[in-house]
């Protein structure tokens, strides 16, 4: 009897995954064609239990996403897209639970499953009452007085969903939109463009203007490289999306150029 249970319930689990999953793969090639704005959803989540990340949360507002609005507004803008503000970013209330942790061996069939369990964790745990959102941006706040260095953020372009881990310091605003900026253009198809191994951004697609004469140092990053490239083998982190822009290699992954 409990055999037969445990198998209802795999298969409730599966069907709902499929209807996530079918539901996900429409909700992506509507994303991709641009002809309207893509409710970006950011979901705040405690990341530690600390006072200082509850009382940081709680004085979150939808203004300390504006500069990632007026990111994509002006780069489309300079590709010549058509659409008035293509990213809305609104603000959810915070979730109490921790989403899983991805695993740390990198193994393909155990980063399989995680995907699966998150993107049901996802579907399962949406604080956010209003319009459906295209992406979902799980970021995950710290004290930085607890952690100075914090696991690699992600996106994920099936499912169409991020997970973030920040500082949870108004002095990192602008530093945590940067990582909230290049894990959404992953959920729509961009790929990451710097070594990883040394996190140098790689030349030409992850510089952020590869004509300049000369070369070296770069004033800006590219977004899916990362980094300011100082010189071939020394980069710096963006202060803020005030410094980054959107390559050609990325504006074509993401269907804002032809090729």
């Amino acid at each position: 009897m409990n055999r037969k249970f445990k198998n209802i319930r795999i298969l409730l689990l599966l069907l709902v995954l499929l209807f996530v999953s079918i539901e996900a793969w429409l909700t992506q090639s509507r994303s991709t064609d641009w002809q309207q704005p893509l409710w970006l959803v950011v979901y705040p989540v405690n990341g530690d239990d600390s006072a200082v990340t509850s009382d940081y949360i709680e004085r979150l507002g939808e203004a300390r996403f504006d500069a990632i609005e007026k990111f994509f507004d002006r780069e489309a803008n300079r590709f010549g897209l058509e659409l008035d503000e293509p990213v809305t970013v609104e603000l959810a209330p915070e979730i109490a639970e921790l989403p899983p942790q991805p695993p740390a061996n990198g193994n393909v069939l155990s980063v399989i499953f995680w995907s699966l369990k998150m993107r049901y964790w996802a579907y399962s745990h949406d604080t956010f009452d209003g319009p459906r959102p295209d992406v979902k941006m799980f970021v995950i706040y710290h004290d930085p007085a607890k952690k100075s260095r914090l696991r690699h953020s992600l996106g994920l372009q099936k499912g169409m969903l991020g997970v973030v881990n920040a500082f949870a310091s108004r002095r990192m605003t602008a530093t945590n939109n940067v990582i909230i900026a290049h894990e959404f253009l992953h959920t729509v198809g961009a790929s990451d463009k710097y070594d990883i191994e040394t996190n140098q951004p790689l030349n030409p697609i992850g510089i952020a203007e590869p004509e300049r004469v000369p070369l070296y140092p770069q004033n800006k990053a590219e977004v899916m490289g990362g980094r300011i490239a100082l010189s071939a083998t020394q980069s710096s982190i963006p202060a803020s999306l005030n410094q980054v822009l959107v390559g050609q290699s990325t504006a074509l992954e993401i269907q804002w150029l032809n090729d």
